[in-house]
């Protein structure tokens, strides 16, 4: 935690930057986060914690019983001892958009798309070549970014990556409840989340160990639906199958962001854990300003590729 932190305080504001330069202002709200707990002794014991978090960190923080939870969130039935309210994080109601957003941004300020193989990067002279679908692309310098896959990249260059993944599903429903949810809620006890986006409530389910290439399993979906469904009002699923992806993650839950260590011009910006869409553009910045020979906004170490050998 004391290792990550640097990056996570400094994930809002690196968005905030790049948010303003595309105008995508309206697809993220700053409303914070609730974590709800059933169990009255769970809550007890939690808020006191979150609240020494909190005062360490600088955070803000506000509890709920339950009476003030249902004042907050009307749409929620009975059913929640109380919930801590993390009032710092932002929400973004349509993540695709989001990441669509900053890809047109990259365009309009100079960038160009290529799509090819990513495993046939390799060495070229004193810089890396890759085979495109336009052709073979030459650079000075290439970083391996491609999350769950990444390892499928370093490992034919004689990296050994301890990269494994954490798969989660989500699906989409229409809102039953007496008024819409504002903020997205975790259900601690129940392991997942239920967040509004602009599709409808999103329920998001916890962690699957399992390999990238296992037929998806709904099993965690089907139980929280269950779980979430009289709480929040779940009506109809609106998405034609459950969505599922892949989190990236390390033995020690930290990214690998730095160079290479056997391969000058290689940079990786992968193995995020849980946190890719929230760490994108801070590890854009730390990587860059190391690749330029800038003096990075914060220390790398603990994230460099060398741990890993």
């Amino acid at each position: 935690a004391r290792d990550m932190l640097p990056l996570i305080e400094r994930s809002v504001a690196e968005h905030d930057a790049l948010i303003a330069r595309a105008g995508l202002r309206d697809i993220v709200r700053p409303i914070g986060w609730l974590e709800a707990w059933r169990s009255p002794a769970g809550f007890e014991r939690e808020m006191r914690a979150a609240q020494g978090v909190a005062d360490a960190h600088g955070l803000h923080v506000q509890m709920f019983d339950a009476p003030g939870l249902i004042a907050l969130e009307p749409s929620l039935s009975a059913g929640y001892a109380g919930a801590i309210h993390w009032i710092d994080p932002a929400s973004v109601a349509d993540p695709g958009a989001l990441t669509k957003g900053y890809a047109q941004l990259f365009l309009r300020e100079g960038g160009a798309f290529a799509q090819g193989d990513a495993r046939t990067l390799m060495p070229d002279g004193k810089g890396w070549r890759v085979q495109t679908d336009a052709g073979p692309v030459s650079a000075e310098l290439a970083v391996v970014a491609l999350g769950p896959w990444s390892d499928l990249v370093t490992q034919p260059l004689g990296y050994r990556v301890p990269l494994m993944v954490k798969r989660g599903y989500h699906m989409h429903y229409a809102s039953e409840a007496r008024a819409p949810l504002v903020r997205p809620v975790v259900d601690i006890e129940g392991g997942y989340v239920v967040a509004p986006m602009r599709r409808g409530l999103r329920l998001t389910t916890g962690v699957e160990l399992a390999t990238r290439e296992r037929p998806p399993n709904y099993a965690q979906l089907d139980a929280a639906e269950r779980e979430a469904r009289p709480v929040f009002g779940l009506g109809a699923r609106l998405d034609e199958t459950p969505w599922m992806g892949l989190r990236p993650c390390t033995p020690d839950m930290r990214p690998l962001l730095g160079p290479a260590p056997r391969h000058a011009g290689l940079w990786f910006a992968f193995g995020h854990n849980h946190h890719g869409l929230t760490l994108g553009p801070v590890t854009a910045r730390l990587v860059a300003e190391q690749i330029v020979g800038e003096t990075p906004f914060i220390d790398p170490t603990p994230y460099l590729p060398a741990r890993f050998g």
